[in-house]
Formats: structure tokens, C-alpha cells, sequence
């Protein structure tokens, strides 16, 4: 049986296909009762977790200090909002005097072969077909500076020189997007191969730690990336993933990159996500599309949708803003904080709504040669 993909078929983490979550673990030597004590206590609070199903602990049998640790969740949304949030961060916290490394892994259930699982493992649904992917991975990290300090962090920011592209014989780095709306920075990157040995590579560049080191002083939340626990708690607290990417297709030609910046609702950034990737998926149907691709970063509430335009976007408000139709500008104004949730059904709204939330791009890099 043959099955034709689109060239366009998004990758999501939105839908409610059921997820496996594994994570590679290494124990320091003697810390292997230390860490099954972590991991006993740390089970029985992860199970009651909203859209928990179960999970497994396993040890190598060729090398004792490596540990498996696989958890299944009814959909990777749920699972999101609980890794990305303080509960977790306090949860973890013992396992990590025991452990020198650890690797996250996250998958979509596509396939199962054997008995009838359990109906509190039927939540959630099998993945129904292979997504087609492009080999990048997507991530940001977003975090906030000092007010009155914007102009000094965007100009140490815009001022960086790009490090070394190639990490190893299969990392590579694309490409780092910088925005800035207010005091809030989001730094988008898009990776070939290993995302965690990229973001370690980049760590350890000279011309990086200088500048991290330049703005320390500015950032609202303090910081010190030669403590490895503060380096662990900065990049968890700022990391920013990508939940939906619809790629590029049709015409080629000038493209610009925008990133926009959602007012979302307390408690409202999940269905607001939800929405515009939908808006993007039916867009994306048309290779004539003045929105050459778009990737939806979710935290929480933070909401950036990063697109890359064909056309300025005051000439295309509506597919901009992600509100092609009426009936989806109503419940997107619904669900973010707007003076007046009817703004984005006018089309003066509409672009008062996109000077509003259009983040200032501070620096679009690729490295030397990559460009």
C-alpha cells in the first residue's frame, strides 16, 4: 500500500495523539540507591499529574551507570505544561546530585503490536500517518531584561558574532532569529541533527559567553551560566518549544521573518495555539500563500508565531494575524487580551492589533558558511 504525503504536512505537538516521553539517564558511580530513592518518590507524584498514563524505569545490562526512564502521557500538551513548569522543576531537584547526564526524548505512538491496552492506557489516540519533516529542529528561549535597559541589551545582541556552524559530524546550526517586544527577548534557532550537543556547542563559544556575560547585568531574573544548577534553571525557565511548524512550499523568492507576540488569556495559550495552527494548516494548502511557513512557540501563556512573509504584512493583515475568517478572528479576540475582542474583525483593528504585537527583529543570522 502506498501513501502519498503532502510536501506540506505540519509537524505538531498539538493534536492528541498519545506520547512517549524517554529519558536517557547516566548515575554517578555510587549513586545508584541515591537515585532509585529519587525516582521512587518522584513516581508517585508524577502519577498524579493530569494526562499521566504510566511510566517504566530500566538499567543496562552492559553498562549499570545508564538508566532508562520512559513515561506515557495521554498527548504531548499536557505533558508540556507539566515539564515547563516550577512543580516539575521542585520534583526533579534530588535526582540531580545523583545524575552527570540526561537526554530527553519525545514521540508520537504510531504503532502497537500485542494485547488490548488497559482502558486507562486508550486516552489519546494512535499517530494516523507519517509527518514529513525537513530535518531542522526548531526551539527558542525567551526571557525578560530590566525596563529602560532595551536599547543597551539590543545592541549587545545585534552586535554577536555567529559561532562555529558545524557542532559534530551530524549537528550543524541554521540559523538564530532574534526578536525583542518590550523588555521581552525571544532568540529562535533552527538546528541540523542534535539539539542538546548544539545548545551545548554554543555554551561553550567564546564570542556567546560574552555576550550572555554582557547582558547579565540587565536581565530581571538573575543568572550565573558557570554554575551548572543556574544554568540548568535559566534554560528551563526560558525555554520557549516549538509546538507547531507548517514548512515552506510553492513559489520561491524574498522572504522576510516576523515573529509575533500574543496577548493570550490567562489559562488560554494552549487553545489560542490550537487555533492559529489550524489557521496555518488550511493556509498552507495554497503554494501561492504570501505566508511562506510558520512555527508556533508555546510556554504557558507566551505565544510567539514566527512566520516568514512574502509580502509586508500591513498588504496581508488577515493571514498574518492568523485570522482568515470571520468566525476565527471572533474566538481568537475571545481568548486573548484585547480593549475590544471584535479589534481583529476590522480590518483598522487588524492592524493596529499587528503594530502591537509585530516584535522588533534585532539580528537574522546564519552562520558564515551556511549563508
Amino acid at each position: 500500500m502506498t501513501t502519498t504525503l503532502s510536501e506540506r504536512t505540519p509537524q505538531s505537538a498539538l493534536d492528541t495523539t498519545r506520547l512517549r516521553v524517554v529519558l536517557l539517564v547516566e548515575v554517578n558511580e555510587g549513586q545508584q540507591h541515591r537515585f532509585l530513592e529519587a525516582y521512587e518518590a518522584l513516581r508517585h507524584q508524577v502519577a498524579g499529574v493530569p494526562g499521566h498514563v504510566t511510566d517504566q524505569l530500566c538499567q543496562s545490562i552492559e553498562d549499570p551507570s545508564q538508566w532508562l526512564i520512559t513515561s506515557e502521557w495521554e498527548s504531548a500538551p499536557p505533558f508540556l505544561a507539566w515539564v515547563e513548569s516550577p512543580e516539575h522543576m521542585e520534583m526533579v531537584k534530588p535526582l540531580h546530585g545523583c545524575v552527570r547526564d540526561t537526554r530527553s526524548l519525545r514521540f508520537s505512538i504510531m504503532r502497537e503490536t500485542g494485547f488490548a491496552p488497559p482502558p486507562e492506557r486508550q486516552r489519546g489516540r494512535l499517530q494516523s500517518a507519517p509527518r514529513v519533516g525537513d530535518g531542522v529542529v526548531r526551539h527558542a528561549l525567551t526571557f525578560t531584561v530590566k525596563p529602560g535597559s532595551e536599547p543597551k541589551v539590543a545592541k549587545i545582541l545585534a552586535g554577536y558574532t555567529a559561532p562555529e556552524a558545524r557542532v559534530d559530524d551530524r549537528t550543524r546550526l541554521l540559523r538564530t532569529s532574534l526578536f525583542m517586544h518590550g523588555n521581552r527577548v525571544v532568540r529562535a534557532v533552527e538546528i541540523k541533527g542534535d539539539l542538546i550537543a548544539a545548545m551545548r556547542h554554543v555554551a561553550q563559544q567564546p564570542e556567546v559567553r560574552a555576550v550572555e556575560e554582557a547582558i547579565n547585568p540587565y536581565l530581571e531574573a538573575d543568572r550565573d551560566l558557570t554554575d551548572p544548577e543556574s544554568a540548568r534553571v535559566f534554560f528551563t525557565q526560558a525555554a520557549l518549544p516549538s509546538v507547531h511548524h507548517m514548512p515552506a512550499a510553492g513559489k520561491s523568492g524574498t522572504v522576510a521573518r516576523h515573529a509575533l507576540l500574543y496577548p493570550v488569556k490567562p489559562g488560554c495559550g494552549l487553545a489560542a495555539a490550537r487555533l492559529l495552527a489550524r489557521h496555518d494548516e488550511l493556509a498552507g494548502g495554497d503554494p501561492e500563500s504570501p505566508v511562506a511557513s510558520s512555527t508556533i512557540f508555546l510556554r504557558g501563556d507566551i505565544l510567539v508565531r514566527m512566520v516568514d512573509m512574502r509580502a509586508k504584512l500591513e498588504q496581508v493583515p488577515v493571514l498574518t494575524a492568523g485570522v482568515n475568517g470571520t468566525r476565527t478572528a471572533a474566538v481568537l479576540g475571545r481568548l486573548l487580551e484585547l480593549s475590544d475582542s471584535r479589534v481583529l474583525t476590522t480590518p483598522d483593528g487588524l492592524r493596529r492589533f499587528l503594530a502591537s504585537c509585530d516584535m522588533n527583529l534585532v539580528t537574522d543570522r546564519r552562520p558564515p558558511e551556511e549563508s
